[in-house]
């Protein structure tokens, strides 16, 4: 079989911390064409993950005239995305394109419709999809055990680790901040489990806070006041059509103990979940309360844990099965959508003090 040919626009710390290391060890896939403004970055990833004979560009129009070119990951900023997932989709490849999905919900709908248009698969890098513990309560969720999931919260909160590399803190590249950064993955996972894609309203708020401190406490090291443009912490207020409520929280600098990302607490007619020591399990049993914890170990015998393939591989792997075996996605780019439609509904809310209906 011959191998599954792939590129890469985008060579940053998203590509090299994710995907490429989780290419390279799939089966059958050989990556060979780097794209990245910066040549010197192509160059070096092409030396450690690429084919003898990758190629190195720095125009990504170039890189999707290859024929031989299957599917390519968009790992730019966030104002890229939409651009050129749709040049990609318009140049016959599939395309697996890191979150957010797009800066604006109109470049989101531009992909939507371009995978349609195409025929070509479409999917978005939300991997905490694919944690052994999303996996198992998606599974509680799909079978009923929670009934009816009419409240819900998407936690995305950091005390002090805002990200100092890149163009993170750059409104204009990225759009936002915390809310589009990590809050839109504690979202994603929270619309999944409850399987409800319908929202009717938000209001949100946004904090500029602590950025504009200096020489602050931060986990990768104070940042540059002057460069910090977008907002430290967002929080949202969803109500979706059937009347079930979410509260989203997000922030990169929040005075508070309780930390955790990509989290989310669920809350049922017939039981409850929540990930903050584990995963929880709560409900009634004959007049009784209970609160169960989950084992997700894969281990059973002395001295021998089992091998759990980590939530990265696992994303890259099944999206590499679906390319190449036209299985269907587990992340769809109409769930996406909604997505970053609800955050931009957030940050306009912000903006102008009024909630937004959809």
């Amino acid at each position: 079989m011959s191998k599954l040919k792939v590129g890469i626009i985008g060579c940053g710390g998203i590509a090299n911390g994710k995907h490429l290391p989780s290419l390279q060890k799939q089966e059958g896939v050989e990556i060979v064409a780097f794209c990245d403004l910066i040549e010197e970055r192509a160059t070096e990833a092409a030396a450690k993950y690429g084919a003898a004979d990758a190629r190195v560009y720095t125009d990504f129009r170039k890189l999707l005239k290859d024929p031989a070119i299957v599917a390519v990951n968009v790992c730019t900023p966030n104002d890229g995305h939409a651009d050129i997932t749709v040049a990609a989709l318009e140049a016959g490849k599939h395309v697996m394109c890191e979150k957010p999905m797009a800066k604006t919900s109109e470049g989101a709908k531009r992909m939507v419709d371009a995978a349609k248009r195409t025929g070509k698969k479409l999917t978005i890098g939300y991997q905490n999809r694919y944690r052994p513990d999303s996996q198992y309560l998606k599974r509680l969720c799909k079978r009923g055990d929670l009934g009816e999931i009419y409240f819900a919260k998407a936690h995305a909160i950091r005390r002090r680790a805002v990200p100092t590399w890149g163009v993170f803190l750059d409104e204009e590249k990225q759009g936002g901040g915390p809310l589009i950064d990590i809050g839109t993955h504690a979202l994603d996972l929270t619309l999944w489990m409850m399987d409800n894609y319908q929202p009717k309203m938000v209001v949100g708020t946004t904090y500029h806070k602590l950025g504009q401190r200096k020489d602050a406490a931060n986990a990768w090291g104070p940042w540059d006041p002057a460069k910090f443009t977008v907002e430290d912490s967002a929080f949202g207020f969803i109500v979706m059509q059937n009347g079930a409520t979410i509260v989203l929280e997000s922030s990169w600098a929040l005075n508070t103990l309780q930390t955790g990302e990509a989290m989310c607490t669920l809350s049922g007619t017939e039981g409850g979940a929540d990930m903050w020591d584990g995963l929880r399990i709560n409900g009634e049993d004959m007049s009784k309360l209970y609160t169960r914890k989950i084992d997700l170990g894969a281990g059973g015998v002395d001295f021998y844990d089992g091998a759990v393939e980590n939530a990265a591989d696992l994303e890259m792997r099944t999206w590499i099965e679906a390319v190449r075996d036209d299985r269907d996605l587990v992340v769809l780019p109409e769930q996406a959508l909604v997505v970053t439609q609800i955050l931009e509904a957030l940050y306009e809310s912000a903006k102008t003090g009024q909630a937004i209906s959809f």
